[in-house]
Formats: structure tokens, sequence, C-alpha cells
């Protein structure tokens, strides 16, 4: 008699790195890409340098983690989460010019590029309004239709990215509150940062596991995930991933890279 094996759940574990510039640090790179399976190295325009880029993708090698670009905004000041007005041409320029760079680099490391998610506020708008999703996707297809194209779960962005015949991967966050229409929580607000590793770990779970996720009203939201991510700036970034990978583990969740 043969039993059928129900393969355990896979989930990938990104995190958003490389965002220090010049002499000012953020996050922390070094402890946290070798929790992850995969990483979004930011572009310059939001936040990263050249030389911040180059150490960032040398560390996801040497940790054989899963590079990716994380183009954003062209707002220092702002880290990339005020929303800018760009022309779509513009738009879709920023984000060739941002992952094309990306590229660059890693193959000149030895590495390619596996993945591109957008930043902050050119994220959360993409989400929700398809004439945003659409430059980037376009951007990407054009560098490269191998390219995975990162976006929020079940929003208009991985329609759209679908429509423009690119592989995705739906995204859901650990460290951030939902919404109950599936949006999250504006980082002004009460509730956009779970408080610790506990319950970001939690969130991990409910995710990979139960295809679910707790929203701030008390509810729960159906989702599908490919990928989970850890923000690198988060205060204790690497505790929180540590826990989510000790909890994923505990519940027989396989975690890799896309």
């Amino acid at each position: 008699m043969h039993h059928l094996r129900v393969a355990s759940p896979r989930i990938d574990l990104n995190a958003d790195v490389g965002e220090s510039f010049g002499p000012w640090r953020i996050g922390q790179d070094e402890q946290l890409v070798p929790l992850v399976t995969s990483v979004n190295v930011a572009c310059g325009f939001h936040a990263g340098d050249p030389l911040v880029i180059e150490s960032t993708i040398r560390l996801a090698v040497t940790a054989g983690v899963a590079v990716g670009a994380h183009p954003g905004y062209p707002d220092l000041q702002g880290f990339g989460r005020r929303a800018l007005d760009l022309p779509p041409t513009e738009l879709e320029a920023a984000v060739l010019y941002q992952v094309a760079a990306v590229a660059g680099i890693a193959r000149a490391l030895g590495t390619e590029l596996r993945h591109v998610k957008a930043h902050g506020a050119l994220y959360n708008r993409a989400a929700r309004d398809p004439s945003v999703a659409l430059p980037i996707a376009r951007a990407i297809r054009r560098l490269s239709a191998d390219l995975v194209f990162v976006g929020l779960a079940g929003s208009a962005m991985v329609t759209v990215a679908r429509e423009e015949g690119l592989r995705v991967a739906e995204e859901a966050f650990a460290d951030r509150g939902y919404r109950a229409d599936g949006s999250l929580v504006p980082r002004d607000q009460p509730g956009a940062l779970l408080p610790g590793p506990t319950e970001t770990a939690a969130h991990a779970v409910s995710i990979a596991r139960d295809g679910r996720v707790a929203t701030v009203d008390g509810g729960w939201l159906e989702l599908r995930a490919d990928t989970i991510c850890l923000h690198g700036d988060t205060p204790g970034a690497p505790e929180r991933a540590r826990a989510v990978r000790e909890a994923l583990a505990t519940v027989g969740v396989e975690v890799r890279a896309l």
C-alpha cells in the first residue's frame, strides 16, 4: 500500500537591506542577512550607495542568500517613504536604472539578480494603483523576464505583473500590522509595527502554515504568500528573524529562497 507524502509548507524569508548611506548606518545587515533566504538591496535612490550595494551583495553571496533589487522613489531625505508624482515614463526609467545597477554589481561579484521588490511609498502605491505598478513591471521585464516580481499578496501590483508576463512572488509581512482590507497599517498609526520577536514569529507561523493573518481590528485575513518580509531597519531585526526561523522550524515549515 502506497502512502501519499504530503509536502511540508515552504516559505521564503526576505529582508530589506543595504540601507546605510555614506557614514550613516541603518540596520544590522551583518547579523540579519545570514538569517534570511533572500535580500532586497537598496539601489541608491531612497538609501544605499555604490559601496554599500557592493558590500551588501558580498554579505549575501557569503551567506548563500538570493539577491534582489529594492528600487524606490528618488528621495534620500524621506527614505523613499513619501509618494512622488512621477510620469510613467520617468518612473519606468528610474526603476530600470536602479535595478540595472544592482544587477550589474551582482554579476561582477559572481551572482545573478533573482528578484525585484519596490520600496516604501512606491510599493504601497503600486499595491493599490495599477498605473504605478505597470511602469515597475515593464522596467523589470525590459531588463530580464527571468526576474521575479515581489509584490503585496492579493494586490493590484501582482495582477499587473502577471499580465505583463512576469513570474510573481506574493509577499506578506511578519513585522507589520494588517488592516481588514489586506493593506498594511500606515507607519504613522498605532499597530503599524508589531512589538517584538514573539509577536513577529506568531505572525509568520500564521502566514506560512495557516494561510491567514490577524488584523488590527481583531479579525483574520486569508492570505496566500510565497515570501515573508522582515524589515532590516526595524529595531531588533536580527532577534525577530531568529525567532521567526525557530518558530517556523518548530511547526515544520521549510524556509528556502524563491
